[in-house]
C-alpha cells in the first residue's frame, strides 16, 4: 500500500520551534556498505539512518552471496548501486550490473567509472542493459576525472584498496563523506593519501580488517541544510542538532546575507525565520561550494525573498523541472533554460496535490506544503523516505501538522 503525506500550511506564519537532530548521512552510510566488500571478516557501523536506501542496499549485498552480480529489481532503483561495481569487481575478479537507477534528474551517465576500470586493467562487456566487467587482478593506474564525480571518486578509490600497485585519481571531488570513509579505512589497513583533495592515491594491498573499529556514520549535511532553510521559512526558532556547521557554510552564507538570523555553534546552528528575507543569487557548485541537493529546497526559500533570484544549476541538466510544481501552487518561476532559473518574490504559496519525484525535490514539496496556506498532499513518498528518515515524525515535534497517511 502507497502512502502520502497531508501538511496542514502555516501560511506564512513562522511558528516551529523545537530541536530537531540531523541524522547519519545517506550519501556517506551508502558507500560504507559498499566498503563491506573490502573486509576479511565483519565491519561494524554505528550510526545508521533508517532510510529506503539502506534497505535497498543491503538487499543488494545480500544478493551477493549468489555470485558477484548486482540484483536488476534493486540496482535499477538506487543509483548508489554503482559503487559496489568497484569493491565486488576488485574482491571476486568480475561484476555484473544494470545501469543504475534512482532519482529522475538528468542524464547518469556511467562512462567514467568504466574507463576507469578499463585503464585498472578491466574488460567491460554490454549486454543489453546489462554490464558485465572482468579483471583476473586490477592494476593501479593514473585516472583523471572529467568532469568532476563523486561516486566515480569513491567506486574507483575502493576498486584500488585490493589492486596491485598504486592508483593515482585526478580532479577528484572534495566531499567530506570521501574523507570521513578515507579516514576509516585507512584505520583498517588501507593506503590512501590526499582524501579532500583533488588528487588522491591509494597504494593496493590485501583485504582490510576493522579489528573491532566501527565506522560511525557522519551526520548528513544536506539535511542540515534542508533544516536550516525550513526554520529560515517557517520557524519561530529552531535548533538544528548533531550537524558539523562548516560542512554547510556556503549555505549559512547565503542565508544570513538574505537576512536570515543565525546562531552558530560547534555541531549546533539556531535560526530564526526571517520576516523579509532579500533575494539571492546561487550556483550549485561541487563541494565545497553549493550542493546540487541543497537547490531544490533553496527555491522554495526564494519564493518567499524579496527582489529577483537566481538560480543556476552547474551539476544536473534537468534538475530544475520540479520547479513547474511549484509554480501551481502560486510561486514565480521562469526557467531561462533546463539550468538557470529567475524567481521573483515573495509570492505566498497555496495547497496543492503534489507528487513527488525525487529525494531532495520531494522533501521541497514538503517544505512548500509547509509555508503554504491550506491543506496540501504529497504522495510517490517512497522517494522522501529514500532520504529522509521518519521525517513525519521528527517535523511533528517542531510544530509542524503533517500526517502519513495510506492510499
Amino acid at each position: 500500500m502507497a502512502s502520502q503525506f497531508c501538511i496542514q500550511g502555516l501560511g506564512g506564519k513562522r511558528t516551529l520551534r523545537g530541536d530537531i537532530a540531523v541524522a547519519g548521512a545517506k550519501n556517506a552510510v551508502l558507500k560504507a556498505f559498499a566498503a563491506t566488500v573490502l573486509f576479511d571478516g565483519e565491519m561494524p557501523m554505528h550510526n545508521i539512518p533508517a532510510i529506503e536506501d539502506v534497505t535497498r542496499m543491503r538487499e543488494l549485498l545480500a544478493g551477493l552471496a549468489d555470485g558477484p552480480v548486482l540484483k536488476t529489481e534493486v540496482a535499477e532503483r538506487l543509483r548508489a548501486s554503482i559503487v559496489l561495481t568497484g569493491p565486488v569487481l576488485a574482491r571476486y575478479g568480475s561484476v555484473t550490473f544494470p545501469h543504475p537507477g534512482g532519482d529522475v534528474i538528468g542524464p547518469r551517465p556511467i562512462n567514467l567509472f568504466l574507463d576507469g576500470f578499463v585503464k585498472m586493467g578491466a574488460s567491460v562487456t554490454l549486454e543489453g542493459d546489462t554490464y558485465r566487467v572482468t579483471a583476473s587482478k586490477l592494476r593501479g593506474a593514473d585516472i583523471t576525472f572529467e568532469p568532476i564525480s563523486v561516486t566515480a571518486t569513491e567506486t574507483l578509490l575502493m576498486a584500488a584498496i585490493l589492486a596491485e600497485g598504486t592508483t593515482v585519481l585526478r580532479n577528484a571531488a572534495m566531499e567530506p563523506e570521501i574523507t570521513d570513509l578515507a579516514l576509516y579505512l585507512n584505520e583498517c589497513g588501507a593506503k590512501i593519501t590526499g582524501a579532500g583533495t583533488p588528487i588522491i592515491t591509494v597504494v593496493g594491498g590485501g583485504l582490510l580488517k576493522a579489528n573491532g573499529i566501527p565506522y560511525i556514520t557522519p551526520p548528513d549535511r544536506i539535511e542540515t541544510g534542508t533544516f536550516v532553510l525550513l526554520g529560515a521559512l517557517a520557524a519561530e526558532k529552531i535548533k538544528i542538532t548533531n550537524c558539523k556547521p562548516e560542512e554547510v557554510s556556503a549555505l549559512t552564507t547565503l542565508l544570513r546575507d538574505s537576512g536570515v538570523p543565525l546562531t552558530i555553534g560547534a555541531d549546533y546552528i539556531e535560526v530564526q525565520g526571517c520576516a523579509e528575507p532579500r533575494a539571492l543569487t546561487v550556483r550549485t557548485a561541487e563541494y565545497p561550494g553549493f550542493a546540487t541537493d541543497l537547490q531544490p529546497p533553496m527555491a522554495v526559500y526564494l519564493t518567499q525573498a524579496r527582489g529577483i533570484s537566481e538560480l543556476i544549476e552547474t551539476i544536473w541538466k534537468g534538475r530544475l523541472a520540479y520547479t513547474a510544481d511549484l509554480n501551481t501552487m502560486g510561486a514565480r518561476i521562469m526557467l531561462d533554460d533546463s539550468q538557470h532559473a529567475r524567481i521573483e518574490g515573495p509570492t505566498p504559496l497555496r495547497a496543492q496535490a503534489l507528487h513527488s519525484p525525487d529525494i531532495r525535490a520531494g522533501l521541497a514539496f514538503l517544505m512548500a506544503a509547509a509555508i503554504a496556506e491550506g491543506t496540501s498532499t504529497i504522495d510517490n513518498v517512497y522517494h522522501i523516505d529514500r532520504g529522509y528518515e521518519h521525517i513525519e515524525e521528527r517535523l511533528q515535534k517542531l510544530g509542524l501538522n503533517i500526517a502519513r497517511e495510506e492510499v
